[in-house]
């Protein structure tokens, strides 16, 4: 029995305060609720929390940034997953359908075998993960036969596939004591040493790609519909497939760049969040980032606590997100829609 939509964002809303929590409090130093509150108290305030300077540099310097970076990478893993699967009208669809993940790894790889910077291998992801979903467009709307939204599927996969062979390429030239480490630990997706200043980058693509489309969510309901019924309706599919494909891309390429390669996020959450409220994109949206942001929150928190050492969000986020789906689709008996 699916709740209401009140019923459903009171679930998400409860579950991510929740996890945020949680991450704020676990840890090699732990912090109860009540010390959270005095920071809290403290920063609105301006008045002294009283805390130990530690406690402190730990909230606002370490955890708070990862923090914010998990909220932000599952939200938008999330809503481009819950939009992709809307275009396509197709239940397994994830973010990476039209190679914006693989983009994305070819770029970090290839900046990591270049000695780049930080920074400039985040750049080399994120502009690898538009630069891959742009030629995909491009020949998906340069053959005109047949359905444009298959097309546009199976071009990702090919071109996908050839990303990832390049990444095999870069992989087998790189030095295997130093610069193959480091491309397989990216690659497995994590947000350790997540800083201040890497917020930024990731904070705007994220925002402008999410309110694109969210302002465009009554007409992804139309876009749901066959390609001639939504033409039927008096949509110009062809630029508004276009438009969501771009923002979507945007928060994905943003988030790949961030955080590496995070798989079931975008397959996953935009289930629970359409068990939770229904389909419609209005409601289905900002619920889904809610649990997004909630459910990578509580990954990143099992990924650092759950061991000695801390374990990679990919590895994870398979490990959970399996049988999770599996239970998933067997209690949604009314299917997909």
């Amino acid at each position: 029995m699916r709740p209401s939509s009140i019923t459903g964002n009171a679930i998400a809303v409860g579950l991510l305060a929740i996890a945020v929590l949680l991450a704020f409090g676990l840890g090699r130093f732990p912090i109860g609720p009540a010390e959270l509150g005095r920071l809290l108290w403290s920063a609105l305030s301006g008045e002294p929390s009283g805390l130990p300077a530690q406690v402190e540099t730990v909230i606002w310097n370490i955890r708070g940034p990862r923090v914010l970076a998990a909220l932000l990478c599952g939200a938008a893993l999330a809503i481009a997953g819950t939009a992709f699967q809307g275009l396509f009208r197709n239940p397994l669809v994830s973010p990476d359908i039209l190679g914006a993940s693989s983009g994305a790894a070819l770029g970090a790889v290839l900046g990591i075998y270049l000695s780049l910077g930080l920074f400039a291998i985040q750049l080399a992801a994120f502009i690898g993960g538009l630069v891959a979903v742009g030629a995909v467009y491009a020949v998906g709307s340069a053959i005109r036969r047949g359905d444009p939204v298959l097309v546009l599927v199976l071009t990702g996969v090919v071109v996908g596939s050839l990303l990832g062979a390049g990444i095999g390429l870069v992989k087998y030239w790189a030095d295997p004591y130093n610069q193959l480490p480091a491309m397989t630990f990216w690659l497995l997706g994590s947000l350790a040493g997540t800083a201040k200043t890497d917020l930024l980058p990731l904070l705007g693509p994220v925002l402008i790609g999410c309110a694109v489309l969210v302002a465009l969510r009554w007409r992804m309901n139309a876009m749901s519909l066959p390609e001639e019924e939504a033409r039927a309706l008096g949509l110009r599919t062809g630029p508004l497939r276009l438009a969501i494909v771009v923002a979507a891309t945007l928060v994905t390429a943003a988030s790949v760049a961030a955080a590496g390669i995070i798989g079931w996020v975008g397959l996953v959450v935009p289930h629970l969040a359409r068990f939770l409220v229904g389909p419609d994109f209005g409601r289905l949206l900002p619920t889904a980032a809610i649990l997004g942001g909630g459910y990578l929150l509580v990954i990143d928190t099992l990924a650092r606590t759950a061991g000695p050492v801390e374990t990679p969000l990919g590895i994870l986020t398979a490990v959970i997100g399996t049988p999770f789906f599996i239970w998933l689709l067997a209690s949604s008996r009314g299917g997909w829609s």
